[in-house]
């Protein structure tokens, strides 16, 4: 057989020459050929360039009344994305790159090979068949599926090709297809947004789709539970022994209490009712936890964010550390490893475990633990990869995250390694009063919590828990507790993380790139600094705009992922699924357009661009013959005015020097003539700098 092996990018396809041992060769016996991609090089066109022409108004419009789409109008074609070059910054089409793919593909290749990313989400097969279609292919498609890019995971992946020929059949293709479908129909509801909100007087771009929308409007809400906070003491009877453990009532499972009172006058009248009690049935209850879960892309986002590194900067830094097999695929949703993943990582453990600063004695569990090591799954949860860094500081050049990316991800594998944490559970309670009792943990042996306590690195709330002491009793004293609501807490990185992990909404990875969309541009709707999340001006509308809305419900937002899964695994039809766009645009228009109305009580009027009004100050200008023909110029040059004589030595075509600033303040001796110009398509005369020689 003859391969035509496409990978996703130039590194990817580095990884690939250097396991099969070049860009052309033979590999298992069968011929290949390398080449890569850039990402996606197709996309799709125009709403309106997808439609019978008498539709096209309709699909081109903004106004409302034309909305929803029916989607069944659409043919979903493709065309060849403008990407801007690294080097030049100039804009290239990705058509010249998929001509000569089209011509290599004429070579009498047997197969195309797909060797783009393993993406949960289907992405890394969507773009592959975005380009088989562009190039008119129609033969034999393979799938190599690979865990990582290591030479030994390639070489596996090439002897065990799956034919995917129809692409109809083929799951992660129609997953991918369909989200991208999806999100494609849903900039229906920013149109009704951006509409509604540009008629209120708010001049944004209100982008709201599947996830953006749940995140904007979450921080807008705490943000208004912080703004409308009122602290409300309550006073409440406890009690307390020599070793300060307090002893309480147990609040039932509605939460309601009617010991709890907002008059501490109260409180102290049913004070007088209690005296001095006895501390009874003392018992020790030794127990086990378990080394937590290992983390995944958002909750490494999380703990970072507070250290100065935003999402932006962990994806970009963690991707080029993945190209160098230093940390294991980013975009994965598993939670676990695998029994080969374990085991292939089980001898690098030590030199892991010396680079991060870990004592190996702790490191003493070194079977797979169930809740770990599961068969289940393909990438496996992110870890540290099987290139082993010579030190920490030698990852600066991935970027400024890299050394802390590491050593976090690194320690929550490892604790893995290590025994459970064993603690006495210690409970009491008041002879006089027996529904006062206390409760607490002292530790016996903190083990896994000695490599890494990745339950408290993900805390929101990090108030360090009180250091108990040992005995209890005997006897407790009344007092009276004074307490308060809580306040909400402030957005951050972390706080959101939690949210969204409760909640089931998208994969870590998909949390996290989504933030760093949304934090960055001049459009952006908000900002991310160390951990902290702030709405912008096009946020905050956006938030207002999604109040009750589908789009902005995690319940919603989990069951459209959900239905990418069903999509890919076959139990639900594409067109079904692209169906809940419609159903979630016609519930959610009318909404839109009465929260519009709200903007200006939310969010006060709207802001209303400076413009200059200082008049323009007007260069003099000379007249004279230059070249046989009278001109106009200015008669002054940066901070130089040109003197009588300066004017005549420059219509002759003569050089005149003069002192002059660069705009640092730096002085320079600045020599030139008259010659005519161009400024934005317009021709003009004036003064000329001469080049630099």
């Amino acid at each position: 057989m003859k391969y035509l092996i496409v990978t996703e990018k130039p590194s990817a396809a580095k990884n690939f020459v250097k396991a099969l041992g070049g860009q052309t060769g033979n590999f298992a016996g069968n011929d290949y050929r390398i080449v890569n991609l850039h990402g996606h090089m197709m996309g799709f066109k125009e709403p309106e360039e997808m439609v019978s022409s008498d539709k096209q108004t309709a699909y081109k419009s903004w106004t409302l009344k034309y909305l929803p789409w029916q989607l069944d109008d659409m043919s979903w074609q493709r065309t060849y994305l403008k990407q801007r070059q690294p080097r030049t910054g100039r804009l290239k089409s990705t058509k010249t790159e998929l001509t000569v793919l089209q011509q290599e593909s004429k070579q009498n290749y047997d197969a195309i090979v797909i060797a783009t990313d393993t993406d949960p989400s289907g992405e890394g097969d969507l773009l592959a068949w975005e380009v088989i279609d562009a190039i008119h292919w129609h033969g034999t498609v393979l799938r190599a599926n690979f865990v990582d890019e290591a030479p030994n995971s390639i070489q596996r992946a090439m002897q065990s090709l799956t034919d995917v020929s129809d692409k109809w059949q083929h799951g992660a293709y129609l997953k991918g297809e369909t989200r991208s479908r999806w999100d494609f129909a849903s900039m229906q509801l920013t149109r009704i947004a951006t509409t509604s909100a540009k008629k209120a007087g708010y001049k944004v771009v209100a982008r709201e789709g599947r996830l953006k929308s749940v995140i904007v409007w979450k921080i807008y809400e705490q943000m208004q539970a912080i703004k409308n906070y009122v602290k409300k003491p309550y006073y409440e009877v406890c009690f307390t022994d020599p070793a300060k453990h307090v002893y309480r009532r147990q609040a039932p499972k509605d939460g309601t209490v009617d010991w709890q009172y907002s008059d501490i006058a109260q409180a102290e009248k049913e004070l007088q009712g209690y005296e001095t009690a006895e501390v009874i049935n003392e018992r020790h209850q030794t127990r086990r936890q378990a080394p937590d879960k290992l983390l995944d892309l958002a909750g490494l986002a999380a703990i970072l964010a507070p250290k100065g590194y935003d999402s932006k900067e962990v994806l970009r830094t963690y991707q080029k550390m993945y190209e160098a097999q230093i940390v294991s695929y980013p975009r994965t949703d598993d939670k676990t490893v695998t029994p080969e993943q374990f085991a292939e990582l089980l001898p690098k453990v030590d030199q892991i475990a010396d680079l991060v600063g870990v004592d190996k004695q702790l490191l003493t569990h070194r079977q797979p633990r169930p809740t770990h090591v599961k068969a289940a799954g393909s990438h496996g949860a992110n870890r540290p990869g099987l290139q082993v860094p010579a030190n920490l500081d030698a990852l600066a050049k991935y970027g400024p995250s890299a050394a802390a990316i590491y050593e976090i991800l690194a320690k929550n594998y490892l604790a893995m390694l290590a025994e459970d944490y064993i603690y006495d559970h210690v409970t009491a309670q008041l002879k006089q009063y027996p529904t006062f009792k206390t409760a607490f943990n002292l530790p016996i042996a903190l083990n896994y919590k000695l490599v890494y306590d990745a339950k408290k690195a993900l805390q929101v709330d990090e108030d360090d828990a009180k250091v108990q002491k040992s005995q209890v009793g005997p006897q407790a004293t009344p007092f009276i507790y004074e307490g308060a609501n809580k306040k909400p807490a402030y957005p951050t990185t972390k706080w959101l993380m939690a949210f969204l992990e409760k909640h089931n909404v998208g994969t870590g990875a998909t949390r996290v790139s989504t933030l760093s969309e949304m934090s960055q541009g001049t459009k952006a709707m908000m900002h991310e600094k160390k951990g902290r999340l702030t709405l912008t001006e096009t946020g905050n509308v956006s938030a207002v705009m999604v109040f009750d809305t589908w789009i902005a419900s995690p319940k919603i937002t989990k069951r459209l992922f959900e239905i990418m899964d069903e999509v890919g695994e076959f139990k639900m039809p594409m067109r079904q699924a692209l169906h809940s766009v419609t159903q979630v645009v016609e519930h959610d228009m009318p909404i839109m357009v009465a929260n519009a109305l709200k903007l200006e009580a939310a969010l006060g009027k709207p802001k209303v661009k400076k413009t200059a009004n200082k008049k323009t100050k007007l260069s003099e200008k000379v007249s004279g013959t230059f070249n046989n023909q009278t001109i106009q110029f200015s008669k002054t040059w940066s901070d130089h005015t040109f003197t009588d004589e300066e004017i005549q030595i420059l219509l002759a075509g003569g050089e005149v020097s003069f002192s002059s600033k660069t705009k640092r303040g730096k002085q320079y001796t600045a020599t030139g003539k008259l010659a005519k110009q161009t400024y934005k398509g317009h021709s003009y005369y004036g003064f000329k700098l001469n080049p630099k020689s």
